[in-house]
């Protein structure tokens, strides 16, 4: 909290000799942050980490369905970033492809290490208010589709959750999971036909999801 506190209020040098402009930390770029966490600046990784979170969490927790593990992978990679900070230098997807990369390796040994216990019995959240047919209709097929996410291959589930529920460019996708852009786009394909078969057995319109467009 107080490194958060202190990054709100940081600032990076004048650009220039004669540029006496003063750029605000939070609205620093992601390569410059990480030249000064390099360097052991705190204030500067506060802001990565701030900036960062709420993507690294949703994939995590989309891809192992548990807030607890997530929480786990998300400071690890973090924990990695700052350790490998001095060394660190951007390529391709930059800081965001490396972070959800090590993300997607730490889901993916969680996932091995601990085997999934596969029930179709899914928590309601409890709302006393009265619920329209379709809105009940919705979060029943939400769940089917979210059952169905989950029985994937792990990289079927992994290349829909970052290309479709994040929307990250293919290029990135295809760095995060380490193959290159045509090998992506073909298990891409695959991945739908996959999920497609899974929604047909629950009887789900499968045309009505933008995922298998």
């Amino acid at each position: 909290m107080q490194a958060r506190s202190l990054a709100s209020e940081a600032y990076i040098p004048p650009l220039a000799e004669n540029d006496d402009r003063i750029v605000p930390l939070a609205e620093t770029a992601d390569e410059v942050l990480m030249a000064r966490a390099g360097q052991g600046d705190a204030s500067a990784f506060a802001i990565l980490v701030e900036r960062h979170t709420s993507s690294l969490y949703r994939v995590s927790y989309r891809v192992l369905r548990d807030a607890g593990d997530a929480e786990d992978i998300v400071q690890e990679c973090f924990t990695r970033l700052w350790v490998s900070a001095p060394s660190w230098r951007p390529i391709g997807g930059g800081l965001v492809g490396w972070l959800h990369r090590v993300a997607m390796n730490l889901c993916l040994d969680r996932k091995r290490k601990f085997s999934p216990i596969v029930t179709d019995a899914f928590p309601d959240i409890r709302d006393e208010a009265p619920l329209p047919d379709e809105a009940i209709e919705g979060r029943q097929t939400a769940s089917v589709i979210e059952r169905a996410l989950t029985a994937l291959p792990a990289h079927y589930h992994m290349v829909l959750v970052l290309s479709y529920y994040e929307g990250f460019p293919n290029a990135v996708v295809a760095e995060i999971m380490d193959m290159n852009v045509k090998a992506l786009e073909s298990l891409l394909v695959r991945a739908r036909r996959h999920l497609r078969k899974l929604l047909q057995l629950e009887e789900i319109a499968c045309s009505d999801l933008e995922v298998l467009a």
